[in-house]
C-alpha cells in the first residue's frame, strides 16, 4: 500500500512561544490541545498534511515503554532531554492500521500494538469537538532520533479545516521532508516497507521516494548542507531534518524573513529557515510548479 506524507512532529520546549515563530513565518496556527498523557500540541494545516508542535508539558503524566507498547510521550520526553527540540517523528497517512501493521509485522520493522486516542479540539469558531487517531509504528533499529507511524483518521471531519489552511505566507501544500544520515543506502529497505513507495537514486548519498503526498529524500548530511546552506541535525542514524513547503509568495517571504534575520542568504530560488531560528528544525519555502501526487 503506498503511504502519502500525513504529518511531522515537531518537538519543543514552549508550544505557545513557538506558536508565536510559526505565526510570525506567515503560518495560520490552532489553539492548544491536550494528550490524556501529558503532552500538548498545536497543529498547522495544510491540505493532507500537518505540523504537530509538541511540547512535554505534564511529564508526570506521560507512561513509559512497556514491551509492544510505544508510548509517544516516553519517546518525546526521551528525544527532548537527549538531543534538544527538533523534528522528531514522521508520519505516513493510514487508512488500514490492522493491514500497516500486518505489513510492518511482517517485514520485522513492527511489533507494537496498535494505538487507539481521542482528544478534543477547537474549531476555528471556538466550538469544540472530538477527534481520534489510530497509530500503527514502524522502527528502523539504527535510527534512534527518529519515530515513525501511520495515522488513520476516525473523524476527518471535525479534524480538517480549508480556515486552517489558509496562510499569509501562501503555502499551498507539503512538497516533502528531508531525512539525513551517513548511510543512506542503509535505509532504503525501511523507506521503501514503510511508504509503499520504491526510493529513486538522485546521486551518490541522495535517494528520493515520490509518495502520494509530498516526497521523502533521505540524504548525507553533507549533501544537506550543500543544498540547504545550514547544518544538518546532530546524532546517529536516521534524522529527519527539514519540511519542505509549496508558496508562490517565496520572493516575498525572502524579503519579510531577512528583514526579521530568520533566512539563510543567498539560496538561490528558495527560502530556508535555519534551526536557529526554527527551534531545532529547518523550513524550506519553495515554488515547484510540478508539485502533486508522485
Amino acid at each position: 500500500m503506498r503511504r502519502g506524507l500525513d504529518h511531522v512532529v515537531h518537538l519543543v520546549r514552549d508550544v505557545d512561544a513557538a506558536g508565536e515563530v510559526y505565526d510570525l513565518l506567515g503560518f495560520t496556527v490552532g489553539s492548544r490541545n491536550h494528550h490524556p498523557w501529558g503532552t500538548h500540541n498545536r497543529i498547522v494545516q495544510t491540505p493532507g498534511f500537518f505540523i504537530e508542535i509538541l511540547e512535554v508539558a505534564e511529564p508526570e503524566k506521560i507512561p513509559p515503554h512497556d514491551g509492544a507498547f510505544f508510548s509517544f510521550g516516553a519517546f518525546n520526553k526521551a528525544r527532548l532531554a537527549r538531543s534538544g527540540e527538533g523534528l522528531s517523528m514522521l508520519v505516513l497517512e493510514g487508512t488500514d492500521p490492522v493491514g500497516d501493521k500486518a505489513d510492518f509485522d511482517a517485514a520485522g520493522i513492527g511489533g507494537y500494538d496498535l494505538f487507539d486516542f481521542s482528544r478534543q479540539a477547537r474549531r476555528p469558531d471556538g466550538s469544540e469537538v472530538e477527534v481520534g487517531f489510530t497509530l500503527a509504528y514502524a522502527r528502523d533499529p539504527i535510527a534512534s532520533e527518529t519515530a515513525f507511524f501511520t495515522c488513520t483518521q476516525r473523524k476527518p471531519e471535525n479534524f480538517w479545516s480549508p480556515q486552517m489552511q489558509r496562510h499569509a505566507n501562501g503555502v499551498t501544500q507539503v512538497l516533502g521532508v528531508v531525512l539525513v544520515t551517513d548511510s543512506p543506502a542503509d535505509h532504503v529497505s525501511f523507506i521503501d516497507t514503510f511508504s509503499g513507495c520504491t526510493p529513486r537514486r538522485a546521486v551518490d548519498g541522495w535517494f528520493v521516494t515520490q509518495t502520494p503526498r509530498g516526497a521523502i529524500d533521505l540524504m548525507t548530511p553533507e549533501l544537506f548542507t550543500e543544498r540547504y546552506g545550514v547544518a544538518a541535525p546532530q546524532g546517529e542514524g536516521l534524522r529527519l531534518a527539514a519540511v519542505r513547503f509549496d508558496t508562490p509568495g517565496a520572493a516575498d517571504l525572502r524579503r519579510g524573513l531577512a528583514a526579521r534575520r530568520m533566512l539563510v542568504e543567498q539560496i538561490e530560488g528558495i527560502a530556508v529557515v535555519p534551526p536557529t531560528a526554527a527551534m531545532g528544525a529547518t523550513l524550506i519555502f519553495e515554488r515547484n510548479e510540478d508539485a502533486g501526487a508522485g
